[in-house]
């Protein structure tokens, strides 16, 4: 079995972090989403994996190299355009040949892993599967309509009416059946080849696809809100460990880890959290659910719920808080601009300014 990663895209919801770096490369807890995936899919014994790349390609290259770092054999397919989902199973059919393969979208977060499913997978071999969950906004995603066996009778890509709330979620299973789904759907409205088209395509052939309700945690990071969310539970299974040092005048309390070379002055920490490597905290606050990667400075500031990238700055600041802070960012207070009264007053008029 084999494995496709979709780490193309432009990543317009997590602008203007975007703008420079790829989506799937934005940390949580110091730790790039793409990385969370690609661990998960060598958990599940899958070795040969398929690494579809856009715009930033040289960037998801230099992060994940050859795939040794996790265990895994990676192979680099470019995709001129987002042009769907089904389109990366199109122009990755020479690397997948007849194989089985899990499909993963390298901005999805799901806690637990894959390894359960892909082994019920492979014992059971259904043409496809597809994983669910109940979610409050479908309207923002691929949609599936069940009938009273839970059996999967249609599906949608972002309906303006759904049918129902379950969405899928950014992983999928197949068998080589799929391949003459995706050659055989057209584009739809968006321009794109629909992977829930092509699933449809298989449904409407009289093939077996199956659902899986997921019942542990499920997000799609590709917003601002959802990737404090993710890091929030992420940080929850942290470990107090220091390889840095605290001096006397610090307080340290709860689940913090400080990395090497970081170095805590004067400042106070609430865990969960994670100072990242060679990162200087002084005379500050840092509060619960915040990740602050290497290189950073945070002096005469209070900072909570947030993730901070590499070496950016944030000095003489009051409160952030539920914030995206993008790498070598600098964050100071604006100058206090003199208070000043400007009139246009009419002959023999009385004003009283407090002064």
């Amino acid at each position: 079995m084999k494995a496709l990663v979709l780490s193309g895209g432009a990543g317009t919801r997590l602008r203007p972090i975007t703008h420079t770096s790829a989506k799937q490369l934005v940390p949580v807890a110091n730790k790039p989403v793409l990385f969370y995936g690609l661990e998960a899919i060598a958990e599940a014994g899958i070795t040969e994996v398929g690494v579809i790349v856009g715009d930033t390609a040289q960037e998801i290259r230099e992060a994940v190299g050859d795939g040794s770092q996790f265990g895994i054999r990676v192979t680099y397919l470019q995709q001129d355009a987002p042009l769907g989902l089904a389109h990366a199973v199109l122009i990755a059919r020479e690397f997948l040949g007849d194989d089985d393969f899990v499909m993963y979208l390298g901005d999805n977060f799901i806690v637990g892993g894959i390894s359960g499913l892909v082994e019920g997978f492979r014992e059971e071999r259904p043409d496809a599967q597809i994983l669910l969950t109940k979610v409050p906004n479908p309207t923002a995603f691929g949609v599936a309509e069940l009938d009273t066996t839970g059996a999967v009778v249609n599906l949608e890509e972002k309906p303006k009416e759904p049918k129902s709330d379950l969405a899928l979620v950014g992983v999928y299973l197949f068998t080589p059946a799929v391949h003459e789904a995706v050659r055989s759907i057209e584009p739809s409205w968006r321009g794109e080849l629909e992977i829930t088209h092509a699933i449809q395509w298989l449904i409407d052939k009289g093939h077996d696809v199956r659902s899986t309700m997921i019942s542990g945690y499920w997000k799609d990071t590709g917003n601002v809100t959802d990737m404090l969310e993710v890091n929030r539970l992420v940080l929850e299974s942290v470990e107090a460990v220091c390889e840095g040092s605290a001096d006397e005048s610090s307080e340290i309390v709860g689940r913090v880890r400080i990395e090497k070379g970081a170095t805590i002055t004067g400042s106070r920490i609430v865990g969960p959290a994670i100072i990242g490597r060679d990162t200087v905290v002084k005379d500050a606050y840092i509060g619960p659910f915040t990740s602050v990667s290497e290189g950073c400075r945070i002096e005469d500031s209070e900072i909570e719920y947030s993730i901070v990238l590499r070496n950016s700055s944030i000095c003489g600041v009051r409160r952030v808080e539920t914030s995206l802070i993008g790498r070598d960012v600098e964050v100071t207070p604006a100058p206090r601009n003199p208070s000043v009264h400007r009139l246009v007053l009419g002959d023999h008029s009385k004003v009283q300014i407090s002064s």
